[in-house]
């Protein structure tokens, strides 16, 4: 086995003659680099010298959901919405339902004495995704006006990493799971995506029209960075 030593990580190379481009693998805290088999080392160490920020941002997403305590779906447990925090109750019913009242997430099962853990995640992931439908379409729509570009559609998708991404016929599309993190940080995401109608990179014309539109999104950009790992389910 060989290994690469990068900044704050060690990194398994794995090459292939079948391979014809580079590629970096994160998986459970691992970093693997996939490359060509005919490719240098020099040429891997700067791949990984210029990827040693990215794969450094997955390590800590990767690490922060593994240091997450396992939900188990019971009464008392608490789940973010919107940067604030949300207690389940759980409580027996006809069919299965769940809504907000106040600061209750009351979640409705046809026997509560039963292990019901799947369906009440399954439920708490519809709502969380019903929520984002509705407000990321809004806040879209609102920030598409005011910067003058129009998305060819907007849609939510479950990611494991990332929080929205633009394609370059201009569709949109953003994680459910920023429902549970602060309206602020879900302004900055929106605006973020919109700007790649704008430039298609991450350019300093990119940033600079993220800085125009919404000014503060470093903090933001820095909040999702540190806290982003445990908006999980």
């Amino acid at each position: 086995m060989k290994v690469i030593q990068g900044d704050g990580f060690t990194a398994e190379i794995i090459r292939s003659s079948k391979r014809k481009t580079s590629a970096i693998k994160i998986q459970k805290g691992l970093v693997y680099i996939m490359v060509p088999k005919s490719l240098s080392q020099d040429a891997i160490k700067s791949l990984v010298f210029n990827k040693t920020r990215w794969i450094n941002e997955k390590l800590s997403h990767q690490q922060g959901i593994l240091a997450l305590p396992a939900k188990v779906f019971k009464s008392g447990e608490r789940y973010a919405y919107l940067g604030t925090e949300v207690i389940l109750s759980i409580n027996g019913g006809v069919a299965p339902s769940i809504k907000l009242v106040g600061d209750q997430l009351i979640v409705t099962v046809r026997d509560p004495s039963l292990d019901c853990s799947d369906s009440i995640k399954t439920l708490l992931i519809n709502w969380y995704k019903q929520q984002a439908v509705a407000a990321l379409k809004i806040k879209t729509q609102r920030y598409a006006m005011i910067m003058g570009v129009q998305p060819t559609s907007i849609t939510i998708k479950t990611y494991k990493a990332r929080w929205g991404s633009c394609s370059l016929s201009g569709a949109i599309q953003f994680n459910w799971k920023l429902m549970m993190a602060p309206d602020s940080v879900i302004d900055y995401v929106v605006v973020h995506e919109l700007c790649h109608l704008l430039h298609h990179n991450h350019s300093p014309a990119f940033w600079a029209a993220v800085a125009r539109y919404y000014p503060n999104y470093r903090n933001q950009s820095a909040w999702l960075k540190q806290h982003g790992a445990r908006l999980e389910i």
